[in-house]
């Protein structure tokens, strides 16, 4: 099919949504958070990052987006100025309602991109997109086929390639290189390096306190060009992957 002359869904009419719906076309989900990533970056950072990445892989693939859901469940950076967690249940039920809404408009073919990456985040968005594939279907053609997975999936492949510090993580030279890429302006120094000792297994109450300065990794060898190259690498990732769900 042609690509579309916009790339978010609602932003079409709704003659235009049925068509697209009918014409097979994907459409990436993308998610974020409202979190503290450090001194030096926003709280939109993970929402950035995946927004990016869904909409640079519509211009070329032709896919469509879902408007973008800023929220997510927090747990780390729970006690820092500005973070909006969401409790597990709500995130559920917003990506089963939304996905669900989706499939019932046409749309079978679905990617869940998000930027934030927790382990409760994502266990809550496949829990949902579980919960959607499993309900029975009497047309085999419309029988959903959703992807969940966290531009992290792809960032880390590449990230010993571009010499980016091992253990290198939550507002470290990965993510402060990329947003440098990304939006430049939101940028704020060149933020503290720290390589916090996390307890290994243990559920903690308070797990800010191994954050002191919300970071784990070290910001200050970020780089424009290492954020251009690990964004266009995975745009190139997420890109394959609405290639092979056109396939089917």
């Amino acid at each position: 099919m042609n690509k579309p002359s916009c790339v978010w869904l609602d932003e079409l009419s709704t003659q235009e949504a049925a068509k697209a719906a009918a014409d097979g076309t994907v459409v990436i989900f993308p998610v974020g958070s409202v979190e503290e990533h450090g001194a030096h970056l926003p709280l939109c950072t993970d929402s950035i990052q995946s927004e990016y990445i869904a909409v640079e892989v519509a211009k070329k693939t032709g896919c469509l987006l879902a408007p973008a859901f800023r929220h997510g469940i927090c747990n780390a950076g729970h006690n820092f100025p500005g973070t909006i967690s969401i409790e597990f249940d709500t995130l559920f039920m917003v990506a089963r309602d939304v996905l669900s809404e989706l499939v019932r408009n046409g749309f079978c073919r679905i990617i869940v991109l998000t930027g934030h990456a927790g382990s409760s985040h994502m266990t809550a968005l496949k829990l949902a997109a579980q919960e959607i594939i499993r309900r029975k279907t009497s047309d085999a053609a419309r029988k959903p086929r959703i992807m969940v997975l966290s531009d992290y999936d792809f960032a880390d492949e590449l990230s010993e390639q571009l010499g980016f510090p091992k253990g290198d993580g939550h507002a470290g030279a990965i993510e402060t290189s990329r947003v440098m890429a990304i939006r430049p302006d939101l940028i704020k120094g060149k933020g503290e390096k720290c390589f916090p000792n996390l307890p290994r297994f243990e559920v903690v109450s308070d797990p800010e306190r191994y954050f002191p300065c919300g970071v784990m990794g070290d910001p200050t060898a970020a780089s424009k060009d290492k954020g251009k190259a690990m964004n266009e690498y995975i745009v190139e990732q997420v890109a394959h992957l609405v290639e092979e769900l056109k396939k089917d």
